[in-house]
Parts: structure tokens; C-alpha cells; sequence
């Protein structure tokens, strides 16, 4: 067989992601009839069809699926190529995504180990967690942050390493000296703060008020880690969250905390993509990280 023409696979690829002629004739900027040519080209080297047509769409053929793998494998191994060689001089940039709603503290703990190197280069970017593995597939970053665990699929298979499990509380204003606190009792008689429906902090605290038949009184359901903070320290109101996320606070007296919730905690993960070269710098983060799974509530 002669050299594959990697022109043609590109066109290929093209094609078959966008499932029409035309739209990817557009998307490449060039003419129907010459994106046609090139995948024939490609067909004739192979020696079958690769698209069967259905009305306007294109479906793969049994072979074109399989070809469709090994270019978006390729074509990934290209783009990780590119971003290695752009990851600058000295020890390198390192690019993470970190889910918007995740803890700013969690997040400052993770990049401690290189916020004083001189010759890192950190580019940090937030978003949904969809939208950061879409990003982190394209190899555009190198790790994603969460507290969320990535669900691979046949096509994509995540890279999720646990880096820490912090205990979720209650806090609020302090409380009188002496004055004790107990969870079924003084919780149903609170108005609380409490993340969004979204979060697994949240699940895991219905469920835990289902079976202890508790109702809690729900004053303001929030989504941002950020807010929920805010709320904490200003609205005099109990809130449910992680430790860590009001470190500050409970170091100078600004909040309390009432207690540990029994069963429910906070896991923070990073999501990484299966690749041929995993940047040392970031290495050496998650190798600390987990070998360091415990937050101090009293770390600067």
C-alpha cells in the first residue's frame, strides 16, 4: 500500500464529524466537488467505501468507523504535539481548567507547590465541567479540576485521579459559650444555606435528611461555592459546605463551626486525558497532591 495521504484522512475526519458534505465543505473552505475528489482519493487507497448515503446525511461504513478511530486518535496525537512544543521555556506553562463552581481555597491548595516558581508560566481558566473536557480532549489544557468525577464513554475514556476528601459542615454565627450543638435535633429549627440540587454535597445531605426523617428549612439553594462564602459570613444564616471553603472565616472567629455532617463529604478529583507525554511539572502537582490527601483547616 502506498504512504497514507494524511491530507485526505483530514478530510475524512472532517466529513464524518460533521455528518454533511456541504457543512464541512464550509468549515474547510472549499468546494464540495474537491472535498468529494479527496475522499475518494482516500477510499480508493483503502480499497471500499467509507459513507454510505442516507437522503442528505452520510452514514460511516463499517470500515469508515474504524478509520474514523485511528483519525481522531491521530489527530489528538497532533494536537498534544502542538502543545507540548508551545509549553514554553524552563520548566513550562501549565494550563488548567477548574469548574467554576469548585473551591477557590481547594484550588489555591492544589497550586501552592509552584505559585512562587518563577519559571512556571499558569494559565487558569473556569467553566463548566463539559466544556473544560471538551477543551481538555483538544489537549488546549492539561488537567481539569473537580468536584465532579468525568464519565467516560466508548469514545473517550477519562483519566480521574481523587486528590483530596474534605469533610462538608455546618456553619454559622458563633454561638454562646457552652451552648452544644446536635445535628437532629437543632437542625430541622435552622434556616439554611445549602447548594444547588446540582452539587453532590446536596444529594448526599437529602438523603442523609431522608433517612434520619429530617426537614431541614432551606433559605437560599446556591450554586457557587464563591456565594454560598458570602452568604455564610454575611446573611447570619447556617450553611452547609465544605470546610475549606470558609477556612478564613472559622480562623478569625468570623463563623463557627457547628458540626460535622455525618456521611456526606466533598471529593475533589483531577481529569486528565490519556497521552504520550504528561508534563512533568503537572506530574509532580498530582504526586503531591495524593500523597497529601488531608486539608488543613489551619494552612496559610
Amino acid at each position: 500500500m502506498n504512504r497514507l495521504n494524511y491530507h485526505h484522512l483530514y478530510y475524512f475526519w472532517a466529513v464524518a464529524s460533521e455528518g454533511h458534505l456541504t457543512r464541512a465543505a464550509e468549515r474547510l473552505h472549499v468546494s464540495q466537488s474537491a472535498l468529494s475528489a479527496q475522499i475518494r482519493q482516500l477510499e480508493e487507497q483503502l480499497g471500499q467505501p467509507l459513507f454510505l448515503r442516507e437522503g442528505r446525511k452520510l452514514q460511516l461504513t463499517e470500515l469508515g468507523v474504524v478509520v474514523m478511530r485511528y483519525a481522531e486518535e491521530i489527530f489528538a496525537l497532533g494536537n498534544e504535539l502542538l502543545a507540548t512544543a508551545a509549553s514554553g521555556q524552563g520548566r513550562g506553562t501549565l494550563r488548567i481548567g477548574s469548574v467554576a463552581t469548585l473551591s477557590r481555597n481547594f484550588q489555591e491548595w492544589f497550586l501552592q507547590p509552584v505559585l512562587k516558581e518563577t519559571d512556571v508560566r499558569l494559565v487558569l481558566e473556569s467553566g463548566s465541567l463539559d466544556e473544560l473536557l471538551q477543551r481538555l480532549k483538544a489537549h488546549e489544557l492539561d488537567v481539569v479540576l473537580s468536584n465532579r468525577p468525568a464519565l467516560g464513554d466508548d469514545k473517550q475514556s477519562w483519566r480521574c485521579r481523587t486528590l483530596a476528601r474534605q469533610p462538608v459542615v455546618l456553619v454559622g454565627p458563633p454561638r454562646s459559650e457552652g451552648q452544644t450543638f446536635q445535628f437532629e435535633r437543632d437542625l430541622p429549627a435552622l434556616p439554611l444555606l445549602v447548594p444547588s440540587r446540582k452539587s453532590e454535597i446536596r444529594l448526599r445531605f437529602d438523603l442523609l435528611c431522608e433517612e434520619l426523617a429530617l426537614q431541614p428549612v432551606i433559605r437560599a439553594e446556591v450554586d457557587d461555592m464563591a456565594m454560598l462564602r458570602l452568604l455564610a459570613r454575611d446573611a447570619g444564616c447556617v450553611a452547609l459546605l465544605p470546610a475549606i471553603v470558609v477556612r478564613d472565616e472559622l480562623g478569625k472567629g468570623l463563623l463557627q463551626q457547628y458540626c460535622v455532617v455525618p456521611r456526606v463529604e466533598e471529593t475533589f478529583y483531577a481529569i486528565t486525558v490519556q497521552r504520550q507525554y504528561l508534563p512533568p511539572l503537572l506530574q509532580g502537582l498530582l504526586r503531591m497532591a495524593i500523597a497529601d490527601q488531608a486539608i488543613s483547616l489551619s494552612s496559610p
